[in-house]
């Protein structure tokens, strides 16, 4: 009987998705495997990466999630001047209360796009890191809470451009996944050109859940079932990637631990009670791929040195 009620619930819960998903698609067309990488990684509670060129859709799929998911949102552009106080807030001196006024910064809210973070100075990136990892900010000697649920969605412009800082280890380690939109194939770019500007579609668009819903669904996805067989299977690849093969330092517990959200989120996406070994290998790459550095002569990048290991371990 419980069996039977899991199943309904998540069959339901798939159809509110799908709504979601064909709504964030018919404004970032053209890009379904990212799109559902994108809900995944919300559905899991974690901090989306979208990295790629100007232009091509990285901010637009942000405010697309957050205005599906019924989430308050702000967005700042990150700048080599921005600071710290920009972010998080500063306490202001108000005479008629006769002492300081904390302001909040654009970080109190649900959704907070990150634009071209990659931009900031450390300073910056130090400051947003707490926000990111303990869901609060520190300022004038006070720790203060951030709404519920918080995601970060950050956009970053790859490393060769001019004005762009890497970010550390320890900050990339806190995305949960890393998604690369590309260049729209030849139909979805015609279906741009020849409609209407998608920001006027933006503004149009209405919530297909409450925050509270996605609470709910965050709960069915911790509930999602791991087989003691698929725990093999992702210990072999975590350990996989300590062998020196194939990267430089291998995936710590934390990392295996996100594998694992993410393959969850991935497999109530498509209906099922149960996380896959497929489900693994759909988010391998988002999930794991900023984490690692290839091997020196690898002559391939972090995502297909991650494809050729799964395709050389097999199923296990």
């Amino acid at each position: 009987m419980q069996d039977q009620v899991h199943k309904h619930l998540t069959q339901q819960t798939s159809q509110q998705l799908n709504r979601l998903l064909e709504q964030v698609g018919s404004i970032v067309v053209g890009k379904p495997t990212q799109i559902r990488h994108g809900v995944a990684c919300l559905l899991a509670g974690g901090h989306l990466l979208i990295e790629d060129l100007p232009g091509v859709g990285k901010t637009t799929l942000a405010h697309a999630l957050a205005q599906s998911f019924g989430l308050a949102f702000a967005r700042v552009q990150f700048t080599a001047d921005l600071m710290p106080s920009d972010l998080i807030g500063v306490s202001i001196y108000e005479r008629a209360r006769e002492g300081f006024v904390f302001h909040q910064g654009p970080v109190f809210t649900q959704v907070l796009l990150a634009d071209e973070i990659n931009r900031a100075g450390p300073r910056t990136q130090s400051a947003l890191l707490e926000a990111m990892e303990e869901h609060q900010v520190s300022c004038d000697g006070q720790t203060r809470a951030l709404p519920e649920p918080f995601f970060v969605i950050a956009t970053q412009n790859p490393g060769d451009q001019l004005g762009t800082y890497p970010l550390p280890e320890s900050q990339l380690d806190r995305f949960l996944m890393r998604i690369q939109l590309g260049y729209p194939d030849r139909v979805a770019e015609r279906s741009l050109l020849a409609g209407e500007d998608r920001r006027g579609w933006l503004a149009r668009l209405q919530p297909v859940m409450t925050p509270a819903e996605l609470r709910s669904v965050q709960d069915s996805v911790r509930a999602v079932h791991v087989a003691e067989p698929l725990l093999d299977y992702v210990q072999a690849l975590l350990a996989e990637t300590r062998s020196g093969r194939w990267f430089r330092q291998g995936l710590s517990p934390r990392a295996g631990l996100a594998l694992l959200r993410v393959a969850r989120a991935h497999a109530l996406l498509q209906g099922q009670g149960h996380v896959s070994p497929d489900d693994v290998q759909a988010v391998a790459v988002p999930a794991l791929a900023h984490r690692l550095v290839p091997v020196p002569g690898a002559g391939r990048g972090a995502g297909e040195q991650v494809t050729a290991m799964i395709e050389a371990l097999g199923l296990v």
